[in-house]
């Protein structure tokens, strides 16, 4: 008897996936355009998104926003990176730049539309803390440069609590020129839950969810690969075992409070 239940549990929480998995994407493009205040008549393609995803770090484009990259292209919406960062904790800057180039090729980022940032005052180390009124002036500085109405990145937590990350929300906090999006930081028991942990990301409230399938998840795996500098035991760990290799959940970010210094 216990048996059949177990496989009746199974064989439910599969069937729920795949309902979710298949409704995914209609919902995801009225969750953007609700967001982005898009007429539902108008359809989501280049013509009227640009989205810039702004990481601290090579390897968090792949490592954590790896499905939402991957289904704004099949959108057919441009996207670019704003990464803050060589990573140059352990002098392998060069390595890292070369790493993130073959990642963003993997998940349909071209070169041209990478910017990464050499600056002294932004080090790849969690024990710095970024200036807030330094990260604004760039951001603000390529929105500027761009037309760019789309912007997504780390919560107020970071994903993984790294001040870097939690330094980039607090300065995009204070700006207000398109619809900011910031990535949701689950509990750790969530985090390494994998693919099982879609149905509560998907029920949960949320602005915006990008989730991928099996084809999904091996591009963002293949992107995960080309940093090869930083696969350590553990990472290899984190591609099989974390759901944001499969799912992102995003909230519109709230405007914070107006950062007067001037870089």
């Amino acid at each position: 008897m216990y048996v059949y239940l177990v496989v009746f549990v199974i064989l439910s929480y599969l069937v729920c996936m795949r309902y979710i998995y298949l409704q995914h994407m209609r919902t995801l493009v009225k969750s953007l355009k609700y967001v982005m205040k898009i007429s539902a008549d108008r359809e989501l393609n280049n013509a009227n998104v640009t989205a810039l995803i702004v990481t601290a770090h090579p390897d968090d484009e792949c490592m954590f926003f790896a499905p939402t990259i991957i289904r704004l292209r099949e959108l057919n919406i441009s996207v670019h990176l704003l990464c803050l960062s060589e990573g140059n904790y352990y002098n392998q800057g060069l390595e890292r730049h070369r790493e993130l180039v073959s990642s963003c090729a993997v998940l349909g980022i071209p070169n041209s539309r990478i910017t990464i940032i050499d600056d002294e005052k932004l080090p790849d180390d969690p024990k710095a803390e970024w200036s807030t009124a330094l990260i604004s002036s760039v951001v603000a500085k390529h929105l500027r440069a761009h037309t760019f109405n789309l912007v997504l990145t780390f919560d107020g937590s970071g994903v993984s609590g790294h001040a870097n990350h939690v330094a980039i929300y607090k300065a995009i906090r204070a700006l207000a020129k398109c619809t900011f999006l910031s990535l949701v930081t689950v509990g750790l028991l969530r985090k390494y839950f994998s693919f099982l942990e879609l149905p509560l990301s998907w029920l949960l409230p949320s602005h915006s969810c990008f989730l991928v399938g099996s084809e999904g998840y091996k591009q963002a795996k293949a992107a995960m690969l080309c940093h090869g500098s930083q696969l350590l035991w553990f990472r290899r760990l984190y591609i099989v075992f974390s759901r944001y290799m499969f799912v992102n959940t995003f909230l519109v970010i709230p405007r914070g409070p107006k950062i007067t210094k001037i870089y």
